[in-house]
């Protein structure tokens, strides 16, 4: 037999010996559950909601009508008892989930609350590994990555302008709007007259990323010197019973509400060095210590 014959031969006696073998065990995809992680907003022991006022707040102990409350969140982690993080796959639903972002909205669009939506979203629904889970983390933002494009042409929630200053800033990862006692939104006011309509707007405090440069306000920047991204971590939650509550007296609790600084922007906007940002900055956790707005409340489920 000549040797390219043989090899032939021997090639095909090769492959009809691995037909005969047994296939290998099939690829099983590990199995996942689906989540839904709820969230509540409130004003200390009072649940927040569009028209209603409540007093006691900040130093001044004001009184105040909140108009506006939505937040971004991101890189929503489940954790397990060893504290290991198990990231979360949104659902797409192409309105209040996009990739790994997520808008939380408490406000209705009525009463004082009408420069809002109509539509409210508080839970945030995915899916994650099989398993047993002890506690919650979270991004109070918009990744880096997603923070500085075109709102007008970008997919929901990510499309909102109300929520978006510029290219080179970026989203608002917090827009709380409101009526104080020492500073009323007159824009409310239909009786006002126009002049003090534009000039008093309350105390509106909204956080984003500040210091972005380079870029313009079509360009994106390549980095921001204060991302004001809020790190949260929540280690004793319970999926099946607990809420988390943003909790809008305890960001105001050091805060002055009914006065504004000189020659600074109204409420707080984000400014490094407006001193009505600092103990708001300090609440969230983006000074010394740790955040004091976000926590946990368990409910009893039907």
């Amino acid at each position: 037999m000549n040797a390219p014959r043989a090899a032939s031969l021997a090639k095909t006696t090769l492959l009809m010996l691995c037909a005969l073998l047994p296939l290998g065990e099939p690829v099983v995809a590990a199995p996942s559950q689906s989540v839904e992680i709820r969230f509540d907003a409130a004003v200390g022991a009072d649940a927040l909601a569009c028209g209603h006022s409540y007093a006691d707040i900040g130093v001044t102990h004001s009184t105040i009508t909140p108009t506006d409350l939505r937040y971004f969140v991101s890189g929503v982690s489940l954790l397990r008892a060893d504290g290991t993080a198990v990231p979360v796959a949104l659902d797409q639903d192409q309105m209040w989930q996009y990739r790994d972002v997520a808008l939380l909205d408490f406000e209705d669009g009525s009463g004082p609350c009408r420069n809002g939506t109509t539509a409210m979203n508080r839970s945030i629904r995915g899916t994650v590994p099989a398993g047993e889970y002890r506690g919650l983390a979270f991004t109070l933002g918009v990744p880096f990555a997603l923070n500085h494009g075109d709102a007008t042409v970008a997919p929901s929630p990510l499309n909102l302008t109300a929520l978006f200053w510029i290219w080179n800033a970026g989203y608002k990862f917090l827009k709380l709007d409101m009526s104080t006692a020492g500073q009323p939104d007159k824009s409310l006011d239909a009786h006002a007259r126009k002049s003090e309509r534009e000039r008093a707007v309350g105390f509106p405090i909204h956080i984003g990323s500040t210091g972005c440069a380079p870029g313009s306000k079509t360009q994106p920047p390549a980095a921001c010197k204060a991302p004001n991204r809020v790190a949260v971590s929540l280690p004793a939650f319970d999926i099946a019973r607990d809420v988390v509550v943003f909790d809008v007296a305890a960001l105001l609790h050091d805060a002055n509400v009914d006065t504004n600084t000189p020659n600074t922007a109204p409420g707080c906007m984000s400014e490094p060095n407006d001193p009505d940002c600092k103990p708001v900055f300090e609440a969230l956790g983006l000074g010394s210590g740790e955040q004091q707005v976000f926590r946990t409340r368990t409910i009893d489920r039907p």
